[in-house]
């Protein structure tokens, strides 16, 4: 495991055990103060432990190295989880919608001096997970899913502390549910963000802010290529992009191909951060070809000539 995992592993730790005592106490808050709002983040915060555990599950999965039969190693375990979480994340949300649309219509009392203090408290043991997780939020979907639980649950917990203020001062009981709803609803849009993302990566389309055209381009124009065709760019997992193709090689060309193969990985890792790369050089009976290449189920590729490089 790197030492930047081992750092996550940690982060994570530390927020599993702030957002397992938030759990805790939001329960007891919730039925103590017969408030739907705090039960209703305490479901978040269930939620938010299970995707913390998830997350780091995959950050051990994906530190075992790659073997016979998983080539890759296990780093699309990250996107699995996320997967995972983006899913539980929304049948949640759909059931705080329901509870909170019944007791709209029939509201109860609730008692707003615990409700209170459990909501504060929980804000700022969430407030403390996320910065821990932030770090690392913008370059790993595993660690941005969990990161986004833990953020959603702080901006639910400062709905909470605002309506039982709202409600100790005038008994507008309907406020609980209220809040209830705009939490399931802010849950549902950060469940629908991690969900598309994951299944993006799974359906191996192409990684975000990278278009096809623009590597070519920029393959082109490395000295000595002609031309490039057949060109596949995915997602191993969110932080590790793959790149094949079929690159012709100028006729003249007169250079070692290694050097060659060189300068379209240093231009492709250096300007796209795609590090995973398989490269096949003057590839005669390919010559012409579209740039992206059309699949169908029955079909089998011929084997062109020229040299493989991975």
């Amino acid at each position: 495991m790197t030492s930047i995992d081992t750092t996550i592993s940690k982060r994570l730790m530390f927020a599993i055990v702030l957002t397992a005592i938030t759990l805790v106490a939001e329960i007891i808050g919730g039925i103590w103060s017969n408030s739907l709002a705090l039960l209703s983040d305490a479901g978040h915060v269930f939620l938010d432990l299970l995707a913390l555990a998830l997350s780091l599950a995959a950050i051990k999965l994906a530190a075992q190295p790659p073997n016979e039969q998983h080539s890759y190693g296990w780093h699309r375990a990250e996107v699995l989880a996320s997967l995972i979480n983006g899913l539980t994340v929304f049948l949640m949300a759909i059931g705080i919608l329901y509870e909170g649309s019944k007791r709209l219509i029939s509201p109860e009392e609730v008692q707003t001096t615990p409700m209170l203090v459990i909501a504060v408290l929980g804000l700022i043991a969430n407030l403390l997970a996320a910065k821990g997780l932030h770090g690392h939020s913008h370059d790993d979907l595993n660690v941005r899913s969990a990161f986004l639980h833990v953020l959603g649950d702080a901006a639910a917990s400062v709905g909470v502390i605002a309506g039982a203020i709202l409600m100790r001062y005038t008994g507008w009981y309907q406020a609980d549910p209220l809040i209830s709803i705009a939490i399931g609803l802010l849950i549902l849009v950060g469940a629908g963000r991690v969900l598309r993302e994951a299944v993006h990566i799974l359906m191996e389309g192409v990684p975000r802010g990278l278009s096809v055209e623009q590597v070519a381009t920029h393959i082109r124009s490395v000295e000595g290529v002609l031309d490039v065709h057949h060109l596949n760019i995915w997602s191993v997992c969110s932080h590790i992009f793959a790149l094949s193709a079929h690159v012709e090689i100028q006729p003249e060309y007169d250079g070692e191909r290694s050097q060659l193969l060189h300068a379209i990985e240093h231009e492709l890792q250096h300007n796209f951060h795609i590090t995973h790369t398989t490269i096949q050089l003057d590839c005669s009976t390919c010559n012409g070809g579209p740039l992206i290449k059309e699949f169908n189920h029955t079909e089998r590729e011929t084997v062109c000539c020229g040299h493989g490089h991975t």
